[in-house]
């Protein structure tokens, strides 16, 4: 029968590992968080930037919509692939079902469009900026809105690193340790 003092000293040894392991586990989720910030910016500029700078764009040459129409038209369909892209690769979510995870996008996008849309329609109108530089600006604020949004509401909560490939990846990290 282990006596009061040996109750105490496992005790103490159980919450020193606690602790040991978990400041060794804040580098890793500091690394993994900025492999994610890498892979969301690498993502964001080569596809959905993209694709919101060349819709808009064409919108733009090909048609006589006001700017706030053409800027909605060009966030929506950079965000549908934004999100199934990062979903997938950058934030590695199974556990966020897509309409639930849609719905926390939307979110976002319920202030975010409008707001900036209504500041562009100002700017073009008014203060005579070019649609570009207005279009340019909004993105850089979607960009980093975006990855905050998506990081610590979307995916917050234990959804990350959920889908086959992140499962795929710690057996690869399993099977070496």
């Amino acid at each position: 029968m282990p006596t009061e003092n040996q109750n105490i000293s496992e005790t103490q040894a159980t919450k020193a590992n606690q602790e040991t392991s978990g400041s060794q586990d804040a580098p890793l989720k500091s690394r993994e968080s900025l492999i994610q910030a890498i892979k969301f910016t690498l993502l964001s500029i080569s596809a959905a930037g993209g694709i919101e700078a060349v819709s808009f764009i064409i919108l733009e040459r090909l048609t006589t919509l006001p700017y706030d129409i053409k800027h909605v038209i060009s966030v929506v369909l950079s965000v549908l692939w934004n999100f199934t892209l990062n979903r997938r690769y950058t934030f590695k979510s199974a556990n966020n079902v897509p309409p639930i995870a849609m719905l926390k996008v939307g979110l976002f996008y319920a202030f975010f469009i409008p707001l900036t849309a209504w500041l562009g329609k100002l700017a073009d109108g008014g203060a005579g900026v070019n649609e570009y530089i207005i279009k340019g600006s909004t993105m850089v604020l979607n960009f980093v809105g975006e990855f905050l949004w998506w990081k610590f509401i979307v995916f917050r909560g234990g959804s990350e690193n959920t889908n086959a490939l992140a499962k795929k990846k710690q057996e690869t990290n399993n099977e070496t340790d």
